[in-house]
């Protein structure tokens, strides 16, 4: 008791407070010396994308074709289907294609059963056969315009489905090492130009990453984060990115 008769608060009653006080101030200057760290290393770099593209032109192409027969029995089904890859090889040699360019599948056939009301009566309506055939050409000019003209053929009765030609690039891992190396020319100037603007120079590279390659048709916008490849048109634009961090002075 003090002299006035009032409990005296001894160093016993001040010493977990001055210690909480303590360690308050040490954790929040600890905290601010690891935000700076942070707030250091981001503002010591700057991430920049580069591109670069070029124009390049499919030299192959693989076209599948499917023809499609049905009759009132299967031998009668794959005699028709027989026929029409027949005539189909004659549209295509007479029009330029080499024999050997020319892979014919099996033949698959299958039984069209009647339903009535959504149930089966038992009974096999037709029996349809179908045979696949496959062109591989360099010619891709030669390929366009088989496929655009094949409508000739159809108006004979000849019944063949036309999924289309694809058109590929060979040597697009030829041209990737070049188009990389110009993204990162366009991720540096793009650099040198954020930085300056600020009054900063640009510094040593610290990482590097590179996106997928994008083959599109020309003036394509479409991109894909897996990368994309176009196979529907002969001229194609081939684009491919970088993501480069480097350091700021």
């Amino acid at each position: 008791m003090d002299a006035l008769g009032k409990p005296r608060l001894t160093a016993k009653f001040y010493g977990p407070i001055i210690a909480a006080l303590i360690m308050a101030i040490a954790l929040a200057y600890g905290l601010s010396l690891v935000g700076q760290g942070f707030a250091a290393r981001a503002g010591n770099s700057v991430t920049v994308t580069g591109q670069a593209r070029t124009n390049a032109t499919a030299d192959n192409a693989v076209w599948t074709l499917s023809a499609q027969e049905s009759s009132q029995s299967a031998s009668a089904a794959v005699s028709k289907v027989g026929n029409s890859v027949s005539a189909l090889i004659k549209y295509l040699t007479a029009g330029g294609v080499p024999a050997a360019g020319v892979e014919t599948g099996g033949v698959n056939t299958n039984a069209i059963n009647e339903y009535i009301n959504g149930n089966p009566t038992g009974r096999v309506l037709s029996y349809q056969a179908t045979q696949n055939v496959t062109v591989r050409s360099k010619d891709v000019n030669l390929i366009s315009s088989l496929s655009n003209g094949i409508g000739k053929l159809l108006q004979t009765g000849v019944n063949i489905n036309n999924y289309g030609p694809q058109f590929y690039v060979s040597n697009l891992a030829a041209l990737r090492p070049s188009l990389l190396a110009k993204a990162m020319v366009d991720a540096k100037s793009r650099g040198i130009s954020m930085t300056s603007a600020v009054g900063s120079k640009l510094g040593a590279v610290v990482a590097v990453s590179s996106g997928p390659v994008q083959v599109t048709s020309p003036d394509s916008v479409d991109t894909s984060s897996g990368g994309l490849y176009d196979t529907t048109t002969i001229p194609k634009t081939v684009t491919v990115t970088v993501s480069v961090s480097f350091k700021v002075k």
